[in-house]
């Protein structure tokens, strides 16, 4: 049997390795993609991690080498092609020049070596190259634009190309030159942006915390989390937390200098900038040197003033750097050569199941407080059942947790030599903890869930799904104004977003007369929709806008869905089981279906749509892919005109798609599509073509 046959039978079974690898393989990345995606969005918007570094770098690896043996399973939303997160709701969007990616990550000497070893093989040397290390600072990374030597524009990273703007609350860190200092034979260009770091020193991050406590404020988790909020402060502004960041300036985005050659001439320009860089950073020459710089880092990690996790090591002569380039992703000339994980024992009092936004059941290990690389902690999350039984986490074993950058630390392993007698195995919930509905574990999934659309604990975020554009697109009712409904018990259940009138949304924060207007019209346009976005609407597991389109072609309306079977829904081209189990559970919860039959009395509405019948019509059995703006129509109506002649519209290029439609702005599929040599249609041949086949047709 191969490795990759084990990783399948191990994964997923032998009876799912026997019949299709393909589709389980598609399963696992989709389940990776939405778990990473929701990763992400904690991390980088809310500063609220929910697993380590370790765990997130293990998922991540685990998808691109998913996306590497598949080809075909690589999405668009993946986020091996994606740096943090998109910018969130109240900043301006400042969109990059340059791209701000993100750097691959070495875990030791052995794929440091690895890591050196592509880079002279793709450089064509043999001999040591030079490396610029550094340590790798543990805070927010920002971007600030200088006009003529003049500070302009402060951003977050947000997802490399699009950050938010966060001049205001940047202008107050001291650190950071409002003007460049004038540098004779090295003056700045007219526009030049200075990339680095912001971080909050550990002294003052315990005088902040000492500041907090006096005040009866819950203290910050770490110097990072206190660091990447400061920034985001939108409303009631701690300047004394602001003045108290650092910056630490690392590269350069544009405006290199003619005359600078290497990484180290760009950190000896950014200080006579009047920037403060990195004192510990020093020339490498060949990897042996990089793991010797990185294991004297380590040993004086202690004693630094700010919190590090490791070495970015860098090639330092910027035209190999060039030479190189980049992923779409991180550079190939760069790598982030990470600290090991730093390691505690302490006891697990309990086990309690804790239920997320999106109705996920997390059990977390209750600990008594230890210190762990610095900081104390008293919970870790255990993931899902799989990961307990895996590793027999009991209520009295003592365990060791590791932390790696990380707030919330993981659960390494159990000592079972200190396991104490009559401890019994942990099993999560059968009922919700919240709202006391079932819970379900679908196939092929490692997570239990609530299944309840008003359940309490994901209610605000189900009401927000609901908001979104690819759903009923409600304008207005944003995330602000969705916490302060639910907050202020004006929504209970999703469908109370239709019963809102001018009387709810009275008192309400920034909601004035206009605004209320405004959304009461909002609410009228989105009652009138189709039933793929209604599908959608309702957030129901795996389905998503292809899936959604392809029940709604099948069954035309709700009555038919509903009386559908889950071989019925199987039986549907491009619904398996998974999805299949999903959608019948989901309207067999007597709370969801009155949910759905409540949105209907409240004037949500559809046209019954008529399809033609599975493999009928001029364009039965053709695969499209739209992608680019369409002048003539929208991207909804091309999709109707397609599937109205037959024909399946899907999201991925590959050898399989018929027909590539290209509007303007096309992007990377155009690309794919002309590399596999297939049949590409501008706007004008597209609409020619379906013309055609429906005068035809007619």
């Amino acid at each position: 049997m191969t490795d990759d046959d084990l990783y399948w039978k191990f994964s997923f079974g032998d009876a799912r390795l026997a019949k299709d690898p393909l589709a389980a393989a598609r399963r696992r990345a989709d389940q990776l993609v939405s778990e990473l995606n929701r990763h992400n969005r904690l991390y980088h918007l809310e500063d609220d991690p929910e697993i380590s570094d370790a765990e997130y770098d293990r998922l991540m690896r685990e998808l691109q080498d998913l996306e590497a043996r598949h080809p075909v399973l690589l999405r668009p939303d993946s986020p091996s092609l994606r740096v943090g997160a998109p910018p969130a709701e109240g900043f301006r969007e400042v969109r990059r020049v340059v791209p701000m990616l993100s750097l691959d990550n070495a875990m030791g000497a052995e794929e440091m070596r690895a890591f050196d070893e592509r880079v002279r093989r793709e450089l064509e040397v043999e001999a040591p190259v030079e490396y610029a290390a550094e340590p790798k600072l543990d805070g927010a990374g920002v971007e600030l634009v200088y006009e003529n030597g003049v500070l302009s524009v402060g951003a977050t990273r947000g997802d490399g190309r699009v950050g938010e703007d966060v001049t205001a609350n940047l202008r107050l860190c001291p650190s950071i030159p409002l003007a460049l200092a004038p540098t004779p034979g090295r003056d700045a260009r007219e526009r030049v942006s200075v990339r680095g770091e912001v971080i909050l020193p550990v002294a003052r991050f315990e005088k902040l915390n000492q500041q907090r406590l006096e005040r009866e404020l819950a203290p910050f988790a770490n110097p990072r989390n206190a660091a990447a909020g400061s920034l985001r402060q939108l409303h009631d502004i701690d300047t004394a937390r602001l003045r108290a960041l650092d910056f630490r300036a690392y590269t350069l985005g544009e405006g290199i200098p003619e005359d600078v050659d290497t990484q180290t001439q760009i950190l000896e320009t950014l200080a006579a900038w009047g920037f403060r860089v990195s004192n510990e950073c020093e020339i490498c020459r060949g990897v042996d040197a990089v793991i010797a710089y990185h294991e004297r880092l380590l040993e004086r990690r202690q004693q630094l003033p700010i919190e590090i996790d490791g070495t970015v090591a860098k090639l330092n002569r910027l035209d190999q750097q060039r030479e190189l380039g980049s992923l779409a992703r991180s550079p190939r000339w760069a790598i982030a050569f990470k600290f090991p994980p730093q390691q505690e024992t302490t006891k697990v009092t309990d086990i309690q199941a804790q239920v997320g936004r999106t109705g996920a059941l997390t059990p977390v290990a209750v600990l008594r407080p230890v210190r762990v690389g610095g900081v104390s902690v008293s919970h870790a999350s255990l993931h899902n059942q799989d990961e307990i039984d895996r590793k027999d986490v009991r209520v009295g074993d003592t365990v060791v947790v590791q932390r790696a950058g990380d707030v919330i630390p993981q659960v390494v392993k159990v000592v079972r030599s200190k396991r104490p007698r009559g401890t019994k195995r942990y099993r999560l919930p059968e009922r919700c903890p919240v709202c006391d509905s079932a819970t379900i574990r679908l196939a092929g999934e490692a997570v239990t869930r609530c299944p309840n659309l008003d359940c309490p604990a994901q209610l605000k975020n189900n009401v927000r799904h609901l908001a979104s554009r690819g759903a009923l697109d409600i304008e207005g009712l944003g995330e602000k104004l969705v916490d302060q409904l639910v907050e202020r018990g004006r929504i209970q259940r999703v469908s109370d977003v239709f019963r809102l009138d001018a009387g709810a949304l009275s008192g309400l924060a920034r909601m004035g007369e206009k605004s209320a207007a405004n959304l009461m019209a909002s609410l009228d346009r989105a009652r009138e929709t189709t039933f793929a976005r209604f599908l959608i609407a309702l957030g129901i597991r795996e389905v998503g806008e292809g899936v959604a389109d392809l029940i709604a072609q099948c069954f035309g309306d709700l009555e038919p869905l509903l009386a559908a079977s889950q071989e019925d829904l199987e039986a549907v081209e491009g619904v398996g089981p998974t999805i299949a189990e999903s959608v019948v559970r989901f309207f067999a919860d007597e709370r969801n279906l009155a949910e759905v039959k409540a949105l209907a009395e409240l004037g949500v509405r559809w046209p019954k749509t008529e399809p033609a019948p599975p493999g009928q019509g001029p364009l039965s059995g053709k695969t499209f892919v739209l992608t680019g703006g369409l002048a003539g129509l929208t991207r909804n109506r091309a999709k109707e005109r397609i599937q109205g002649l037959g024909g399946k519209v899907v999201s991925t290029v590959s050898k399989k798609t018929d027909y590539v439609v290209a509007g303007a702005d096309p992007g990377s599929k155009l690309e794919k599509a002309q590399r596999l040599k297939l049949e590409i249609l501008d706007e004008a041949a597209f609409v020619a073509l379906l013309s055609s086949h429906e005068s035809a047709a007619a």
